[in-house]
C-alpha cells in the first residue's frame, strides 16, 4: 500500500512539472528562447574558453545549473520535463528521493561561473521541481573571463558576451577616444573582430600609395570618416533599419559591405553603394506590416492553444 501511494505521488509529481513546462513554454510563447534550457554548446560558441580543469567532487547549487550538454530540448529553463517519455525516468529519481535513497552524483561543466550537464538530467529535474537547493557533482571547469548571470536566457548572455566584447575593442584601440563615437553596438558577437579586420584592411590600402606607413590610429579615424560614415548615411537614407527588428546599423553596415563585395565580383566595381543597400533590402528585409501581421497571428496562436491547456 505505501509503495502505491509512493508511485501515485510521484505519478503527480511528474504532472505538476510537465504541466509548469507547458505554461512557462506558452508564457514566452512570444519570446520562446526565454523559456528554452541553455545549450552547452552555444555557450562554448558565446566564451570559447580556451583551457578545461577538472575540479572532482563539488557541492554545487543547484540554482546555478542553467543548461545541458545534449538534453537542453527536453526540459525548459527551468529543467521541468517537457516530453513525456521523460516520465518513466523521471519518476524513478523521484521515487529514489521519496525513499532517501542515496543516487549517484552528476556530471557537471563549469563555465562562466554556471554549470551545465553532463549527465544527469533527471536528476537535476528532480532536484528544482522540489527546491532542493544542493547537489552533488563531478565537475569540470572551462576557464573564462566573462561571469554569466544564472537567471539570464541565452540572448541575455549573448548580449553579456557583445558588452565584453565591446569594452575590449574600446579599450585596446582606443576606438572611441579616436573618433568620439561610442555607438559601435552589435547584436550579435564577433563583428568587432570584423570591424578591427576591416581598419587592418583599409591602413593597407592606404599605405599602397604612401612612403611611410600611417600608425594604426590614423587609420581608425580615416575607416571611421571615408568608409563607415558614408555607409550609415546610406543605411538612414534608404531607411534599412524599418525593415530588420532587433539590428543596429553597425550591423548593417557589416552586412552590407560583405553583400556589396559580393554583388561587385558579379557587376564590377563601380556598382553604385546605394543600389547594393536597396538590393540586400528587397533581398532580405521584412517590412513593418509583415511583422505586426505575425505578431498577430502568434497572439491568437497562443491564446487557442492556453484556453485548452489543463489548469496546474
Amino acid at each position: 500500500m505505501e509503495n502505491g501511494l509512493l508511485v501515485t505521488e510521484t505519478n503527480e509529481d511528474f504532472s505538476k512539472a510537465r504541466n509548469k513546462a507547458l505554461f512557462n513554454e506558452i508564457q514566452h510563447f512570444l519570446n520562446p528562447d526565454e523559456a528554452t534550457l541553455i545549450s552547452f554548446s552555444d555557450i562554448k560558441k558565446l566564451l570559447k574558453p580556451k583551457n578545461e580543469t577538472y575540479l572532482g567532487m563539488k557541492t554545487v547549487p543547484v540554482n546555478l545549473i542553467v543548461g545541458s550538454e545534449s538534453r537542453y530540448q527536453d526540459f525548459d529553463n527551468r529543467f521541468f520535463p517537457k516530453r513525456m517519455h521523460l516520465k518513466t525516468r523521471w519518476e524513478h529519481i523521484d521515487m529514489a528521493h521519496l525513499k532517501d535513497i542515496n543516487l549517484p552524483p552528476i556530471s557537471l561543466y563549469e563555465l562562466g561561473g554556471v554549470y551545465f550537464v553532463r549527465d544527469g538530467n533527471h536528476r537535476v529535474s528532480v532536484a528544482k521541481a522540489k527546491g532542493i537547493e544542493f547537489i552533488d557533482g563531478e565537475v569540470v571547469s572551462l576557464q573564462s573571463e566573462i561571469k554569466l548571470n544564472p537567471g539570464d536566457s541565452l540572448a541575455k548572455m549573448t548580449k553579456q558576451v557583445i558588452n565584453y566584447e565591446k569594452r575590449v575593442f574600446y579599450s585596446e584601440t582606443s576606438f572611441g577616444d579616436i573618433t568620439d563615437f561610442w555607438g559601435l553596438d552589435f547584436s550579435v558577437p564577433g563583428q568587432y573582430d570584423v570591424i578591427y579586420n576591416h581598419i587592418l584592411t583599409h591602413k593597407y590600402y592606404i599605405n599602397m600609395n604612401i612612403a611611410d606607413e600611417i600608425p594604426i590610429e590614423k587609420a581608425i579615424l580615416s575607416w571611421f570618416l571615408t568608409v563607415y560614415l558614408p555607409v550609415i548615411k546610406v543605411i538612414e537614407k534608404s531607411h534599412t533599419m524599418a525593415y530588420f527588428k532587433g539590428r543596429t546599423k553597425s550591423d548593417m553596415y557589416v552586412y552590407i559591405i560583405k553583400y556589396w563585395d559580393e554583388i561587385k565580383t558579379k557587376f564590377g566595381n563601380s556598382y553604385p553603394l546605394d543600389q547594393a543597400t536597396q538590393s540586400f533590402v528587397t533581398k532580405y528585409g521584412t517590412p513593418l506590416s509583415k511583422r505586426i501581421l505575425n505578431k498577430i497571428k502568434k497572439i491568437i496562436f497562443k491564446r487557442s492553444i492556453k484556453s485548452d491547456l489543463p489548469k496546474p
